[in-house]
């Protein structure tokens, strides 16, 4: 991996001030790289966008810039220009990317939903070729918090037959794959507390085996995520809401900060400490 360190903040030691990369660096376990990182983005729509803004805000320096319009760059001898590359893009270019930054010796960062049949084959790839591989459903720190507080109250509703759960996200209309990957965590997490629900399914509540989620796709929606519990007497909601991309795009960075120089499969939990 090539290092690139960052200014000596000597002048604020001195006065017991710290700069605002250095503050966050210091209280948040997970952002601990002094360095500034050459990152490749791998898809350079509204979300590339905005990693590249939160990225360069925190000192990282964007080398490669990939979109539809010049794919023949996710060469090696382009990618080798990163310590790093972030990915989001569409499910069916997903696997192609990702194997070839991994065969590059570029960890990756990937944020691309609906490719998770494959993931694990991305997963056994960057072991292979001893690098560093983190996909997740949603980065936004936010959401990560809200995947805790899903699986246990999931877990307090399993002895609480008389409630029925329910899904319900709303998404931007550019968001192609329905239901979102963050919903198909949060079913997945509630599936593995509830032994009375056997499956999700999309647009179904015929059946009470059956995990309901309703998808809408709506303009200029970021993304919001509801969990319902009802009952004759009453309901319980979870929301999640987010209000831009930045979240998104802030713990994307952060994850490719934690992978740097590291080797093997991580996830968000890993980049947030959470056990």
């Amino acid at each position: 991996m090539k290092i690139h360190p960052m200014p000596v903040y000597k002048n604020y030691m001195r006065r017991n001030l710290f700069p605002p990369f250095y503050v966050a660096h210091f209280f948040i376990p997970s952002l601990h790289i002094l360095y500034k990182m050459k990152i490749a983005l791998i898809g350079y729509g509204k979300m590339g966008k905005t990693i590249e803004q939160v990225a360069i805000k925190r000192g990282h320096e964007i080398v490669l810039k990939i979109s539809s319009a010049n794919k023949q760059y996710t060469d090696a001898a382009h990618l080798k220009l990163a310590d790093a590359a972030i990915e989001f893009t569409r499910p069916e270019s997903a696997r192609e990317n990702v194997l070839k930054c991994l065969e590059a010796g570029i960890n990756v960062v990937c944020g691309t939903t609906g490719w998770n049949e494959t993931v694990e084959d991305a997963c056994q790839f960057a072991i292979n070729h001893n690098a560093a591989f983190l996909h997740a459903s949603n980065f936004s720190v936010g959401v990560n918090i809200f995947f805790e507080v899903n699986k246990l109250l999931a877990s307090l509703m399993n002895s609480q037959p008389e409630y029925s759960v329910a899904i319900e996200e709303t998404h931007h209309t550019q968001k192609k794959d329905a239901p979102s990957g963050t919903a198909i965590t949060l079913a997945d997490q509630i599936l593995s507390n509830i032994s009375r629900l056997k499956s999700w399914g999309l647009n179904n509540a015929d059946n009470s085996e059956i995990l309901p989620i309703t998808a809408h796709r709506i303009e200029n929606v970021p993304g919001t995520h509801k969990i319902s519990y009802t009952s004759a007497i009453d309901t319980i909601d979870i929301i999640h809401t987010a209000h831009n991309r930045d979240g998104f795009a802030l713990g994307a960075v952060l994850a490719a900060e934690y992978i740097a120089g590291k080797k093997g499969i991580f996830t968000m939990k890993d980049v947030l400490g959470i056990k």
